[in-house]
């Protein structure tokens, strides 16, 4: 098999990628070479970017892993794809052969590798992957749309985890992009939801999204949710903003024996209301990643129009222009999802 040059983009720390030719890796047995269409950036690639993460990845990694593209080559033994036909990653390459593992929850291994931190991620022209973390995609779905399927699983898997049902009263704190995936999805389940956000941006696309919201610098938010719930409270709430505040209120917002699932990811460990948990027999749930079937759920609410990708994704940048495009995301008040296009894949 022929080896191909390709651009890839290069962490080299103290906030810098670097733009160089590669060598893509041709697929040996049991693999698939995809050809990158779009990746997104998401929270834990500006963690890479300010430097949180240095130990894990060195100074020489592509990230990336919100991605979609189409399959460009496939190793011996790989049945079910073919070259040309549209998939997205789901980024886990589990141990098979630990407790987790063993117990069927494969997507929280023990030994777990992170595609795109813990290996070369989606940040390059072709990458090369395990046939096993590939899901297919519709023929007609988008691919910049696609791109969205990674953080879009995650939310499948928190509202799943929390059994969003009809007429569930939901709150989602923290209306970043996670968070407004989580309460689409939760919609999309049949709840009732709100958004608990403060930046004045994000409130305009929640409003744009159709989701209810309330700021709570300007509202009680604790009163204003039990006003909503006739008095009861939220039945599930999700801490999405990685703040003690969005602890604090977890707490103080829910319904008696409500269901809290900790989506965020804190900096440091918060402080939480345990008395609460006695008091109203509530749940606390943490959620880390997701499944395979996350994943298709995922790629069925992103190609029914149920999760709203043209709103969701705020800009677009060419790969040879990722510096630029971290830099922006960092200091931008309006992005929501910013997007790289990697390859020129329609």
């Amino acid at each position: 098999m022929t080896v191909q040059t390709i651009q890839a983009a290069y962490y080299r720390g103290d906030k810098s990628f670097a733009v160089e030719p590669a060598q893509a890796q041709p697929p040996a047995a049991g693999e698939v070479a995809v050809r990158i269409a779009f990746c997104g950036i998401c929270g834990t690639d500006m963690h890479v970017y300010h430097g949180n993460m240095d130990a894990r990845v060195g100074l020489n990694r592509i990230v990336g892993h919100e991605m979609s593209g189409v399959v460009d080559a496939v190793g011996q033994g790989v049945e079910g794809f073919a070259p040309g036909q549209k998939v997205v990653v789901r980024p886990l390459d589990h141990c098979g052969d630990c407790p987790a593992c063993d117990a069927g929850h494969a997507h929280i291994c023990h030994n777990l590798k992170f595609l795109g931190l813990d290996t070369d991620g989606a940040m390059q022209e072709i990458w090369t992957v395990p046939a096993h973390v590939l899901h297919a995609l519709p023929d007609d779905m988008r691919l910049d749309h696609a791109a969205l399927i990674e953080p879009a699983a995650v939310a499948c898997h928190d509202v799943a985890l929390a059994q969003v049902g009809e007429g569930d009263d939901v709150l989602v704190i923290g209306g970043g992009p996670i968070g407004v995936l989580v309460a689409m999805v939760a919609r999309a389940a049949g709840g009732t939801v709100t958004v608990s956000e403060v930046n004045p941006n994000r409130l305009a696309i929640l409003d744009k999204l159709g989701l209810a919201t309330l700021n709570p610098r300007e509202v009680d938010l604790a009163a204003e949710v039990t006003g909503r719930t006739g008095g009861k409270g939220a039945d599930v709430v999700f801490e999405v903003s990685g703040t003690q505040a969005g602890v604090d209120a977890m707490t103080t917002v829910a319904a008696t024996r409500a269901r809290i699932v900790m989506v965020a990811i804190h900096a440091t460990k918060p402080q939480i209301d345990l008395f609460q948990f006695f008091w109203r027999e509530l749940k606390l749930l943490g959620a880390r990643v997701y499944t395979p079937a996350d994943y298709d759920k995922a790629i069925e609410l992103v190609a029914s129009g149920a999760v709203d990708a043209d709103t969701i994704i705020t800009d677009v940048s060419p790969l040879a222009d990722i510096q630029a495009a971290f830099e922006a995301l960092d200091a931008s008040p309006t992005a929501l999802k910013s997007l790289i296009k990697v390859g020129d894949i329609a």
